[in-house]
């Protein structure tokens, strides 16, 4: 059996000095490689940086993924489309090339309550991070609290700024709750600075006629969705709801039968 040198002990440290450690991980196997297919050195040099940039790419897109605060994996692949056959499939796809976001526009998406809007929002999301963009996924209620809280730990100009600068910002359940002063004054400033330097997505249970009715201040909600709708793409999405509850057993049908007709 021929003899396949080890790497030299004494890589591991100069790669952990010039921040490559993580070429270990694959070295011995490359070494191997590379002499059982008698490759140039230089060839042998190739695999070893392309598995150091893969890890390094892997490495920020778990991190992104991370910071962006999805609610589990959703994904297109995993979206139920049969359930919405009007949907028009030809826009959602070109909307996962994430043009939008390089156009800086927003995508607002209207429907009833448990028909995708939050997957396909955050499918899109997905993308956009795939494709290297910072993504912050969050709830109307959410984002709103947490700019309040800061305000106690003096980070709010630090929060703002961090969100003004994202690229993709995902607001779900927009108009669940109506705002209240002075929320509907720190959503209509975030807006306004966002406009045409980021892209926002928008989830709503309202019809696009009734989401003026989240603000209190009617002229405030008119200039905030005047930018939001500037340029944007919309998806009505509409049909059965995912969140349908499972059916019973026959055992606690009848329980239940039996229940309702004693009362």
């Amino acid at each position: 059996m021929e003899y396949t040198p080890n790497p030299m002990p004494e890589l591991a440290p100069l790669l952990k000095l010039l921040r490559l450690s993580g070429i270990l991980d694959s070295l011995a196997a490359r070494n191997r490689e590379a002499v059982e297919g008698k490759l140039a050195y230089t060839e042998f040099l190739a695999l070893v940086i392309q598995d150091e940039v893969a890890r390094r790419e892997q490495k920020k897109f778990a991190s992104r993924v991370r910071r962006a605060g999805f609610r589990g994996e959703k994904t297109l692949e995993g979206f139920d489309f049969t359930l919405h056959p009007q949907l028009n499939q030809e826009l959602i796809r070109d909307l996962a090339t994430c043009r939008f976001v390089e156009e800086k526009v927003s995508l607002l998406i209207a429907g009833p309550c448990g028909t995708g809007k939050s997957h396909i929002a955050q499918a899109i999301g997905h993308c956009a991070v795939r494709q290297g963009h910072d993504v912050l996924f969050t709830t109307q209620t959410k984002l709103l609290g947490n700019l309040h809280a800061a305000r106690a730990t003096n980070t709010y100009e630090r929060r703002f700024q961090n969100l003004v600068k994202t690229p993709l910002i995902i607001i779900d359940d927009f108009g669940l709750k109506p705002m209240r002063q002075p929320h509907d004054e720190v959503f209509h400033d975030l807006i306004a600075e966002r406009y045409e330097r980021g892209a926002t997505i928008v989830t709503s249970n309202l019809d696009f006629s009734e989401w003026g009715d989240a603000f209190p201040n009617q002229l405030l909600g008119a200039a905030t969705l005047d930018r939001l709708r500037h340029g944007a793409y919309r998806l009505v999405l509409d049909g059965e709801s995912y969140r349908r509850p499972r059916p019973l057993p026959e055992s606690e049908k009848t329980e239940f039968t039996e229940g309702v007709e004693k009362r």
